[in-house]
Formats: C-alpha cells, sequence, structure tokens
C-alpha cells in the first residue's frame, strides 16, 4: 500500500517526513564514491560518503532490510541511488535501472530529501530536550549546534549564545513572554548556526521595542529557514549590527508592525513627534559582505486604509518644537500632520560610508511601508518582488554603486524606485554610479496607500538632496526597464527628475519601455529614450 497524505506509508509502515534524517556532515555531491547504506532495526541509516560519516534516523521501526548504494553523479548537485538520479534539493529526476520498484523510487525520494533537509540537521546528536532549558542546553555544549525538537518553549528572558561555531536548528516554537527583552541575542561570535526555528510572542505581548534575532559583532553567521512571527517592534523582527559575512536567507518575517511615536524633536532638522507605524522586518547596519536572499517578509495586521488611521491618529503631531525643522514643508508644520506616518522598511541596510558590499536577493516584501531601503554602498538589488509598498525602494545618504537589476515593483504608491541624495551625502560620500536595469514596474497607484499620496506621483524618481549642499545625484545608467499600466495611469510623470542647481547629472536612459502618466513619460522628456 502507498499513500501520501499527513504522512506516507511503504508497506503498510507508516513514517512522518519531519522525523525523517538528522544530517551530521555536509553533502558533497560532485565526488564520485560508492559506499552502502545499512539499516539497523532502530531505524538508523548509516554510510560513509567520501571519507565522512552519515546517520539519518527514520521515525518508525520496523524497516525495511535491503541495502542500497548510494553514488554520486556526474550532473551537477546530484546523487545516485539504486540507480535513481536525484538533484540536492530532494527531487527525484529519473531513473536508471529497470527493475526500480515504486517503494524503492518512493523511498530514494525520502532518503535525498532528507539528505537536504534543513529542518532536521543534528550536530553530535544532542537536543535541548535533554535539558531544563535551552539556555542550559547552550551553556552547557559550548561550540555546539543543538537540536530543538518540534514543540513550544517558553522563555522569560533572551537566549544567549556567545561563543563560535555553536547554534540551534530544529523545528521547535520558541515563545518569548517578556517584551522588554529580545528572543534570541548572539553577540561576539563566528560561524553562528541559527536553523528552521519559529521566534513569537504571545498575544497581549506583542508589542514590543526589541528584536526576534538580535546578532551584534557577529562573524559568517548563518540564519536560514527561521520563521519570527508577531514580534512587533518599531525595531526589526531579524537584526544585524557590526556583523560580517552573514546569510539570512529563505526566512518568514510576518507581522512586525506596531503604532508608536516616532520623535524626531532632539534634531533640528525635523522637530517633531506624530504618531506612526513603524517596524522593519530585517535590518542590517554597520555590516560588510551580507546576504539577504529567498525571504518573505508580510505585514497583515497594518495595512494602510482610512480606518487604521483614524483609529490611532496616524501622522498627527504629538509634540513640536518652537522653531521648525530646517528640511520640514512649512504647510506641514503649520497643519501639525504628515502624510509619512508609515515608517519601517521590509529590509533596511544602514549606516552610510561603513555598510558595504550586500547582495539582497530574491525576497518577497508585501505591505511594508518601504519595501527596500538602502544608505550603504556596492549593493545588488536583484531579481526582488515589492508589492503594495507605498515605496519600492530607495537608495540614499550617499549610497554608491548599487546594482538594482530585475526586480519586479506592484502595486505601489509614492514611488517605485527611487534614488536621491540625504543628509548624510557629502562631496567624498555622494549618491550614485549606479546601474537600474530590466526592473518592471506595474499596476503603480493601485496600493492600499493611494488615498494617502494620490495620483500625481512617479514611479521612478530622481530628487535633490534633503540639505542645500547635498552633491547632486550622478552617473546613473537606466536601461530596459518597463513601467506597465493597464487603465487609466495613477501618475503624473513615469519619470520624474528635479530641476535647480543641485539636480540629478549625468543620468542615461536607453531601451525603456515607459507608459506615460498624466503628464506624459516625464517632466524632462529632452533626457529620455521613447
Amino acid at each position: 500500500m502507498f499513500v501520501v497524505g499527513n504522512g506516507i506509508v511503504l508497506s503498510e509502515v507508516p513514517f512522518t517526513y519531519n522525523a525523517f534524517a538528522q544530517l551530521i556532515t555536509e553533502f558533497r555531491p560532485n565526488r564520485r564514491s560508492v559506499t552502502t547504506f545499512s539499516l539497523d532495526g532502530a531505524g538508523w541509516f548509516s554510510t560513509c560518503v567520501d571519507g565522512a560519516d552519515w546517520k539519518l534516523k527514520l521515525c518508525q521501526p520496523p524497516w525495511p532490510a535491503r541495502l542500497h548504494r548510494l553514488q554520486s553523479d556526474p550532473r551537477p548537485n546530484s546523487a545516485r541511488l539504486a540507480g535513481i538520479v536525484a538533484s540536492r534539493e530532494g527531487r527525484v529526476m529519473n531513473t536508471t535501472h529497470p527493475r526500480i520498484t515504486l517503494l524503492q523510487l518512493t523511498l530514494a525520494q525520502l532518503v535525498f530529501s532528507g539528505l537536504c533537509c534543513v529542518n532536521s540537521l543534528a550536530a553530535g546528536e544532542v537536543s535541548v530536550s535533554d535539558y531544563v532549558s535551552i539556555q542550559t542546553a547552550i551553556d552547557a555544549n559550548p561550540g555546539r549546534v543543538l537540536y530543538v525538537p518540534a514543540g513550544d518553549y517558553e522563555i522569560h528572558e533572551k537566549i544567549r549564545i556567545r561563543g563560535d561555531r555553536t547554534g540551534l536548528i530544529g523545528t521547535g516554537r520558541i515563545i518569548q513572554n517578556d517584551p522588554s527583552q529580545p528572543i534570541i541575542e548572539i553577540e561576539n561570535s563566528n560561524a553562528v548556526l541559527i536553523r528552521g526555528l519559529t521566534l513569537t510572542r504571545p498575544e497581549g505581548k506583542m508589542e514590543s521595542n526589541n528584536e526576534g534575532l538580535l546578532a551584534i559583532k557577529c562573524k559568517d553567521l548563518v540564519v536560514e529557514g527561521v520563521s519570527v512571527i508577531d514580534n512587533r517592534t518599531r525595531s526589526a523582527a531579524i537584526a544585524l549590527r557590526e556583523c560580517s559575512g552573514a546569510r539570512i536567507s529563505h526566512c518568514l518575517v510576518r507581522n512586525y508592525m506596531r503604532v508608536t511615536v516616532d520623535d524626531r524633536t532632539s534634531s533640528p532638522e525635523w522637530g517633531y513627534a506624530f504618531n506612526c507605524t513603524d517596524g522593519t522586518g530585517i535590518s542590517v547596519s554597520y555590516s560588510t559582505g551580507t546576504l539577504i536572499d529567498s525571504n518573505r517578509v508580510v505585514e497583515d495586521n497594518f495595512v494602510p486604509t482610512p480606518e487604521v488611521k483614524a483609529k490611532f491618529g496616524l501622522g498627527d503631531f504629538v509634540k513640536k518644537n518652537a522653531e521648525k525643522g530646517t528640511i520640514v514643508n512649512q504647510q506641514i508644520w503649520d497643519a501639525g500632520y504628515t502624510d509619512n506616518w508609515q515608517q519601517g522598511s521590509g529590509i533596511i541596510v544602514t549606516a552610510p560610508e561603513v555598510s558595504d558590499l550586500t547582495r539582497i536577493v530574491a525576497n518577497h516584501i508585501e505591505n511594508a511601508a518601504q519595501g527596500i531601503d538602502l544608505h550603504a554602498d556596492h549593493v545588488i538589488v536583484a531579481n526582488n518582488i515589492v508589492t503594495n509598498s507605498f515605496i519600492g525602494m530607495k537608495a540614499m545618504h550617499g549610497s554608491r554603486n548599487v546594482s538594482i537589476v530585475g526586480n519586479q515593483f506592484s502595486r505601489n504608491s509614492l514611488w517605485a524606485i527611487g534614488l536621491m541624495p540625504g543628509a548624510a551625502a557629502h562631496a567624498a560620500n555622494a549618491d550614485g554610479g549606479s546601474i537600474i536595469a530590466n526592473n518592471i514596474i506595474s499596476d503603480f497607484g493601485h496600493g492600499d496607500g493611494n488615498w494617502i499620496w494620490g495620483n500625481e506621483r512617479a514611479p521612478i524618481r530622481f530628487d535633490t538632496g534633503q540639505q542645500a549642499d547635498d552633491p547632486p545625484l550622478a552617473d546613473v545608467v537606466i536601461q530596459g526597464n518597463i513601467v506597465h499600466c493597464i487603465g487609466p495611469p495613477r501618475y503624473q510623470y513615469a519619470v520624474l527628475i528635479p530641476s535647480g542647481p543641485n539636480a540629478p547629472v549625468r543620468l542615461r536612459f536607453a531601451n525603456n519601455l515607459l507608459h506615460p502618466g498624466t503628464g506624459g513619460i516625464s517632466n524632462h522628456d529632452e533626457v529620455l529614450d521613447r
């Protein structure tokens, strides 16, 4: 009998996918070797590949006593089991043996999936369930990656990781009951691994000023397959500070915003405080060599509706200084209200002149305030989807050498792609030397924030600085982009370029397809190709 459902039944022996596979060492698929899987009565597969020991746990014996042979396949990232070829991701590609049975094929599928299953890894077979708490397990096993089995683990203090080559992996859910503390904090550590966990806060304690996962002064950190749910903070769900070589991959951040007050009264440039929604999914600051890839950052609660604005008085000033801020519009100052009450970002990389060499690739960002916010140099922004965020992305404050390629921006309201100087820009830190290429901007003005910003905006925006002495944006190539509009446009220009002494210089347009807005393609058609 063969059944696929909540579990899988082979020869009337049930076992579940999540209980399958404890991987001890790294898979090396491109080296040719031959080995044999042995299977004991407790359901353990043991083997050796390229001199490295493997051990895999299947959850419910008895198991077939058949031995299988595992051999690397010459195809990249693939391997062969009993004549069955599978990719590293666990997908069976084809069979090469005429006597392969359905049982063998299915077992092979699960074996290869198990070899690649990121949530079932165990290091040295140490489980936190053998200790009174996760923190006790970490303290008792320095330098080891610990397994966190499925289940809920309530904590009242942050989990502290201070040590090299340690970490937590598994499918457990860690619930922080103290809003004044992060959930996991990693500091001064190298090669830490956090994989597969769910980090959350309980009902009534979801609002916090702290992070779900915070890493400070770490090197070669890997955060993979982690879910941070209902960590509603004006800080960030996942935050890196002063890190190098970190990777954040395949994570889910859901519901990270809260209502708060953005107090800018200490700044002479602003001089007021106002009610807002704030929060960031993934924040990277003062860090180099960071990879942020294949994550989902989604906000379901604080979608910008008139009802939400009215309920919380969003945008209303709660305090202002005697003197107007130097960069504040007089009309906003007199009204005591700002439309800019959606604060925070899906992903932000900040710390001008310090944060460097960042890759933001293949992420999905939905219902953010700003989808991607950059104050950094040498950044690749590629193959991301940003939808229903009032700003798709922006790069400012001296962001140099930014490559914005192959992204999808949908249902943005204020702009989809924006480049401009900011207060941190100066002669030695000027914005520019960047490329905007092969991006698709669609359904601009059809997001939930359109009622705030109206139809007089622009999908692609270049701007002057926030201060008079900000050097102009310069040397940008814009090519192969599409601004696509079905029906009447909800924007004035496809591209907006300001005039004046600090206006952008040396913008080069080529091979773009830009549907005109109500005012045309651009307010400076002379610089555009058509």
